[in-house]
């Protein structure tokens, strides 16, 4: 059994150091609400992905939108927010 770290490793407050590390913590358990995508409304602009702060929308191959990882997704709303589609949204957030 490995040990676990004393208070003097903990970093000041649980922060993250370093770069990548987000993809380590499956997140997404913990939400009240979900983002939904409706692909027929999506314009493929990527605000979404360049808003969300836990790598929660992944990008196909042709680096198109193509729904959401809920496994990290955290249901903070940002992607509905900032989504531009009008009058209807392509991303609404939905009960969990």
């Amino acid at each position: 059994m490995s040990k676990q770290p004393g208070w003097k490793e903990i970093p000041i407050g649980g922060m993250v150091i370093g770069k990548g590390l987000a993809r380590k913590y499956k997140t997404g358990s913990w939400k009240s609400f979900k983002p939904v995508w409706h692909k027929d409304i999506c314009i493929q602009c990527l605000f979404c992905w360049y808003v969300c702060p836990d790598f929660a929308v992944p990008l196909d191959k042709d680096g198109k939108m193509c729904g959401f990882d809920y496994d990290f997704c955290k249901g903070c709303g940002l992607c509905a927010k900032i989504c531009p589609t009008k009058p209807n949204k392509a991303i609404t957030m939905e009960k969990e």
